[in-house]
């Protein structure tokens, strides 16, 4: 199964006291190397969201077939000083199955699940 995971997140006014070039540089020694870790199991787009909602300032779309993969890059996050600073919080995460009604389908087509 294909997992889609919206997380949401806010950077910080720490953050946004940074300068430009701070920012990138964080975000290149602490940030990059999660993902490219994880890149082959988990696929990130990141979003900027500040000029639509008052909720969050970001969120990344996340694809992955590995939930521990996932789970993984998110404690690798937690423990890069982005996060641990305070820099970034996390806000709501939302996780969907692609076509899951279909993988469900097929199931009770083979005689599993239930109904």
């Amino acid at each position: 199964m294909k997992y889609g995971i919206v997380l949401t997140y806010t950077v910080t006014e720490r953050w946004l006291a940074l300068s430009r070039e701070q920012r990138n540089a964080m975000r290149a020694a602490h940030l990059e190397p999660v993902f490219a870790a994880y890149a082959d199991r988990v696929t990130a787009r990141f979003f900027d969201a500040e000029a639509f909602t008052g909720r969050v300032s970001d969120f990344a779309v996340l694809e992955t077939e590995d939930l521990g993969a996932y789970y993984f890059l998110v404690e690798a996050l937690r423990d890069t000083p982005v996060i641990s600073e305070g820099y970034l919080t996390f806000a709501d995460i939302f996780l969907g199955v692609e076509d899951g009604f279909q993988a469900y389908e097929q199931a009770l087509s083979h005689g599993a699940g239930s109904r």
